[in-house]
């Protein structure tokens, strides 16, 4: 940008100024930025050394006021400026004249610095969205890793679980086997103490009587939902013959755990075979009976599986007893 003033003309428009009234030097900087509306004000080191010199060559003067120079124009000032009056219309032409351009030139320059802004916001929106894309793909991939490795732990803690429960059915359903052992061993101790003394006296059928009753009390022990039957009560138009089957009814419902079937007292018929085959059909019927109504689960056919085994060596203790 060219220079505002050519060389001595701030010095003409200085006296100009001060023609039109005294002024100190912070009021002709003002009047100076107003004459070239806003567009140039200059520095307080460009116009005091110039108010300096004119007051050197005598044509301004000044007094000082509130601790202020203020200048005034002398008449040797006057006398310049009306001698150089057409140079000073050529001034006011170009001030103008430069008002004009200094405003296009800064019209010029804001285009430029919007344009160059407008770019600038472009490049960083542009570099914000791709910075923005690049950190929602970090952030996803973030959260996709982080939901496999919860995946993966719940799967590792799952499996875990699995095992767990599985070692701890093991281990129950080998307590439960070791504890159906022991209470075989144990009723299979108790009956036979029971019916021993039968034995030894040769009353075997007694023996292996108690023996099955005993056991279907502890079958009844295992489980209330056995049933087992006694007799009607016979009246005299139901009443059996000596050789005809006696009539059942099923176990009563609060059948209590020691509660004794109806075989478990019948009296012989004088065949002891025929008896025996009875009895053990009966026995046989009420455990079958039972079974089909309730169902059977493992452990029970475990603990079921002992009863009878004792039974069977009660049986056949019994039986190889030498007759008296």
């Amino acid at each position: 940008m060219p220079p505002v003033f050519a060389h001595g003309r701030l010095r003409l428009y200085l006296l100009r100024l001060l023609d039109e009234a005294p002024r100190h030097g912070y009021e002709v900087i003002r009047l100076l930025e107003e004459r070239f509306q806003g567009l140039y004000a200059p520095s307080a080191g460009t116009v005091y050394p110039r108010l300096a010199k004119l007051e050197a060559e005598g044509l301004v003067t000044h007094t000082t006021e509130g601790g202020r120079k203020v200048y005034a124009i002398t008449d040797a000032g006057r006398a310049e400026l009306a001698d150089r009056s057409g140079e000073l219309a050529d001034l006011e032409l170009e001030i103008r004249e430069s008002v004009a351009e200094l405003a296009a030139e800064i019209r010029a320059d804001v285009r430029g610095a919007a344009g160059d802004l407008r770019r600038e916001v472009r490049a960083a929106a542009s570099e914000a969205r791709v910075d923005s894309g690049a950190e929602e793909m970090r952030r996803i991939k973030q959260e996709w890793k982080e939901q496999a490795r919860r995946a993966k732990d719940e799967s590792r803690r799952a499996r875990e679980e699995a095992q767990r429960a599985r070692r701890q059915a093991k281990e129950a359903q080998e307590h439960a086997r070791a504890q159906a052992q022991e209470e075989v061993q144990r009723i299979a101790k108790r009956v036979q103490e029971q019916v021993q003394d039968h034995f030894t006296r040769g009353d075997w059928p007694t023996g292996v009587r108690e023996g099955l009753t005993e056991l279907a009390k502890e079958f009844g022990e295992f489980g209330k939902d056995f049933r087992f039957t006694r007799p009607r009560t016979a009246t005299p138009s139901t009443a059996q013959t000596p050789d005809s089957e006696p009539a059942y009814s099923d176990t009563p419902p609060d059948f209590p755990a020691g509660y004794e079937p109806s075989w478990a007292h019948e009296e012989s018929t004088g065949n002891p075979a025929r008896d025996l085959d009875r009895l053990l059909d009966r026995f046989r019927d009420d455990i079958r009976d039972a079974a089909r109504d309730h169902g059977v689960t493992e452990p029970q056919l475990q603990e079921i599986r002992g009863h009878l085994s004792a039974a069977a060596a009660l049986v056949g203790a019994a039986l190889r007893t030498p007759k008296e």
